[in-house]
């Protein structure tokens, strides 16, 4: 039995020798959780944990790489809580805990390597993922920091046969769906989608979000609506006519992080896009506005017609029993907890059998989104100056 005092030395020996629960069988895919973050506040770590409670039946997290919190940062902060969720995790299931993909084994099962760690390492890791056999790899928003690096990537996997996917799980969002499905039945109507998450409003909340997600607000959580402009909107860079900002809504802060050095970033945005083609759509991100996201319809006179939730009525129940189950985690990942469901076994099925990964964002909407998201920036900035 492994306990919170157990070395990492030991808990990686023991767990390659451990009875795999959670093996790879056949139909399944061998997934990799490429960094996973501490306990309750990373994306990957969430992610660790539908799979483990076997929601994803596609999927066997059989290795999770984490070289941040199984090396310099083990005795930082979070460091200790993930010893203690790994230990737990290598005992019960029998998942390996590595430093580098070049530790794993030749997989038994084809291989899906979900990155989740820092923006900034996703090229080195997406190119030592392909060189650890991996037949997919599923890449966390937005893929790599900017659009060049992100473009050799997707040129990487082209030339080494890996398919590429991406978590850009409101692409197949319930309040998405609906809400695209309604507009369609109201001629000349717009839609707005606006996503929500729940940092405090204060200088050392918003400064530590800053400098985590230094690539900046429409790369990280605003980028989901981008994809959903860039695969639903024919939102591209070359086919944007206009982009206005909404001076009253949107707030921009110069704020220091944790290491004293100062981001620059939006705390709220709001704004329209038109396109040559005719299309027009409002996007809203506030990173202090609370847990729900949600989309609107307004007919031709500006008139509100429909608004639909994330979470709806029916998804309510999941949260509360989430947050109770969690109660430190994250409030977003109880929202969005069906959608990442959805997504991940997509992509582990699309791995173990080749059926098609339907409504996924391929690593080619990314680099469009990407490119649409280095081209916002400097102009909303320019405007709310």
């Amino acid at each position: 039995m492994f306990t919170a005092r157990t070395a990492f030395a030991n808990l990686s020996r023991v767990s390659r020798q451990s009875s795999r629960c959670f093996a790879a069988k056949a139909g399944q895919a061998e997934v990799v959780l490429v960094g996973c973050g501490a306990p309750n506040r990373g994306m990957g770590w969430y992610h660790a944990v539908q799979m483990l409670e076997g929601r994803c039946p596609s999927a066997s997290l059989d290795y999770v790489v984490e070289p941040w919190f199984l090396g310099g940062g083990a005795t930082g902060p979070g460091g200790p809580e993930f010893k203690e969720w790994a230990d737990e995790s290598a005992s019960k299931y029998g998942t390996a805990f590595e430093t580098s993909m070049a530790n794993l084994p030749d997989p038994k099962q084809p291989r899906c390597a979900l990155i989740s760690g820092r923006t900034a390492d996703n090229p080195r890791l997406f190119t030592e993922c392909i060189a650890a056999k991996s037949s997919t790899i599923f890449l966390e928003k937005p893929g790599a920091p900017t659009v060049v690096e992100l473009q050799g990537m997707k040129d990487e996997a082209e030339a080494a046969g890996v398919g590429v996917l991406m978590g850009y799980n409101k692409n197949v969002c319930k309040y998405v769906r609906k809400t695209r499905e309604f507009a369609e039945t109201v001629p000349g109507s717009h839609v707005t989608f606006v996503s929500n998450n729940a940092y405090e409003n204060t200088p050392e909340s918003l400064g530590e979000c800053f400098e985590r997600n230094a690539e900046g607000m429409l790369k990280n959580m605003a980028i989901h609506e981008l994809a959903l402009l860039a695969s639903f909107y024919d939102v591209s860079v070359e086919n944007i006519e206009s982009v206005t900002a909404d001076k009253e809504y949107s707030s921009m802060q110069t704020l220091p992080g944790p290491s004293g050095t100062e981001f620059t970033d939006f705390d709220k945005i709001k704004f329209t896009i038109k396109t040559k083609t005719g299309k027009e759509v409002t996007v809203a991100a506030d990173r202090c506005g609370g847990t729900d996201s949600y989309a609107t319809v307004t007919d031709t006179a500006g008139k509100e017609v429909f608004r639909y939730y994330m979470p709806d009525d029916e998804d309510k129940a999941t949260v509360q029993k989430l947050q109770a189950q969690y109660p430190t985690a994250m409030p977003y990942f109880f929202t969005q907890d069906p959608d990442y469901v959805t997504v991940k076994e997509r992509v582990a099925k699309f791995t173990a059998t080749g059926e098609e990964a339907e409504g996924l964002a391929t690593i080619g909407v990314a680099v469009e989104t990407l490119r649409v998201a280095e081209y916002l920036t400097p102009l909303l900035m320019d405007q709310l100056k």
